[in-house]
Protein backbone atom coordinates (compact mmCIF):
# COMPACT_ATOMS: atom_id res chain seq x y z
CA UNK A 1 0.00 0.00 0.00
CA UNK A 2 3.17 2.28 0.78
CA UNK A 3 4.34 1.90 -2.74
CA UNK A 4 0.88 3.07 -4.08
CA UNK A 5 0.98 6.20 -2.07
CA UNK A 6 4.96 6.89 -2.82
CA UNK A 7 3.90 6.34 -6.65
CA UNK A 8 1.22 8.40 -6.54
CA UNK A 9 2.92 11.10 -4.53
CA UNK A 10 5.39 11.23 -7.40
CA UNK A 11 3.28 11.20 -10.07
CA UNK A 12 1.02 14.15 -8.71
CA UNK A 13 4.88 15.87 -7.89
CA UNK A 14 5.95 15.60 -11.55
CA UNK A 15 2.38 16.95 -12.74
CA UNK A 16 2.87 19.74 -10.59
CA UNK A 17 6.04 20.44 -11.94
CA UNK A 18 5.10 20.22 -15.09
CA UNK A 19 1.94 22.66 -14.24
CA UNK A 20 3.97 24.86 -12.86
CA UNK A 21 6.52 25.61 -15.73
CA UNK A 22 3.88 26.43 -18.13
CA UNK A 23 3.15 30.10 -19.40
CA UNK A 24 0.04 31.63 -17.25
CA UNK A 25 -2.00 31.87 -20.07
CA UNK A 26 -1.54 27.80 -20.58
CA UNK A 27 -1.99 27.33 -16.95
CA UNK A 28 -5.37 29.30 -16.98
CA UNK A 29 -6.45 27.28 -20.26
CA UNK A 30 -5.48 24.40 -18.55
CA UNK A 31 -7.55 25.23 -15.41
CA UNK A 32 -10.57 26.04 -17.43
CA UNK A 33 -10.44 23.04 -20.17
CA UNK A 34 -9.57 20.63 -16.88
CA UNK A 35 -10.50 22.01 -13.67
CA UNK A 36 -14.10 23.42 -14.60
CA UNK A 37 -15.73 20.44 -16.07
CA UNK A 38 -14.25 18.54 -13.29
CA UNK A 39 -15.22 20.34 -10.62
CA UNK A 40 -18.77 20.89 -12.81
CA UNK A 41 -19.13 16.93 -12.27
CA UNK A 42 -18.23 16.20 -8.94
CA UNK A 43 -21.08 19.09 -7.93
CA UNK A 44 -23.60 17.43 -9.97
CA UNK A 45 -22.81 13.89 -8.84
CA UNK A 46 -23.30 15.76 -5.03
CA UNK A 47 -26.69 17.28 -5.91
CA UNK A 48 -28.12 13.67 -6.70
CA UNK A 49 -26.53 11.76 -4.03
CA UNK A 50 -27.94 14.59 -2.24
CA UNK A 51 -31.12 14.57 -3.84
CA UNK A 52 -31.28 10.58 -3.04
CA UNK A 53 -30.91 10.92 0.50
CA UNK A 54 -33.28 13.75 0.86
CA UNK A 55 -35.47 11.50 -0.84
CA UNK A 56 -35.00 7.89 0.96
CA UNK A 57 -35.65 10.51 4.36
CA UNK A 58 -39.57 11.71 2.59
CA UNK A 59 -41.91 9.45 4.05
CA UNK A 60 -44.29 8.26 1.15
CA UNK A 61 -47.77 8.93 0.47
Amino acid sequence: MWDVARALANWYDAVELWVTQLAFPLQVLLAVVVVLPLCFGVALLLDRVADAVAGAQRPHD
